[in-house]
C-alpha cells in the first residue's frame, strides 16, 4: 500500500528536529538553505550527513563546491532560520547584514550559533528527489546556548530539565 505524499508530510512534522543553516561559498558569491534533516554518521572519521532537494537552488552548488558549513542554530535564531529557509520574501541577498566568518573551506559561519561545522564533501548518495550529502567535518566550533527546535511547523526551543 502506497502512502501518499500529505499524510508522509504529516506524519513527519511530528518529529522535532533541531534546525541548520547550510552554507558554502561558489564563484565568489556566498549561498545557504535551512535544513533540519541532519544527522551525524561517523565519529571516526568524523562525518555528518544532511539531506538537499534536488529542487533547491543550492542543490547544484553544493554538489560543485565539494566544502560546505552546518550551522547549528540556537533557540533564538528563528528568524535566521526563516530567512534562509526563503519564508522572508522581503529579503533577497541572505546574507545581508550578518556577521559572518570564512571557514577553511571559505564556506561562511553565522555568528552566534550553537555550533558550525565546517566540511568537505565525503559522499553523495541519491535517494527519491534528494541527495544524501555526507561531510567530513575539518574543522567545528562551539558556543553555550539552548538549540532552536522544529516540529508540526512551529519553531521553538525548550530548557534542559523542564
Amino acid at each position: 500500500m502506497a502512502i501518499d505524499a500529505a499524510l508522509f508530510r504529516q506524519s513527519l512534522s511530528q518529529w522535532a528536529s533541531g534546525v541548520t543553516v547550510v552554507t558554502l561559498a561558489h564563484g565568489g558569491e556566498y549561498h545557504g538553505m535551512t535544513a533540519s534533516s541532519f544527522s551525524s554518521v561517523s565519529l571516526t572519521p568524523p562525518l555528518i550527513l544532511v539531506c538537499i532537494a534536488h529542487h533547491a537552488a543550492t542543490h547544484a552548488r553544493l554538489m560543485e563546491t565539494g566544502a560546505f558549513a552546518v550551522n547549528i542554530l540556537a533557540e533564538h535564531q528563528a528568524d535566521l532560520g526563516k530567512r534562509f529557509a526563503g519564508m522572508m520574501p522581503d529579503i533577497t541577498d541572505r546574507f545581508a547584514d550578518l556577521t559572518i566568518t570564512t571557514a577553511e573551506t571559505g564556506s561562511p559561519l553565522l555568528d552566534g550559533v550553537l555550533a558550525a561545522l565546517d566540511c568537505r564533501t565525503h559522499q553523495t548518495v541519491e535517494a527519491g528527489d534528494h541527495t544524501i550529502l555526507i561531510g567530513e567535518i575539518v574543522a567545528a566550533h562551539v558556543n553555550p546556548g539552548e538549540p532552536l527546535i522544529y516540529s508540526n511547523r512551529r519553531w521553538g526551543g525548550f530548557r534542559q530539565g523542564e
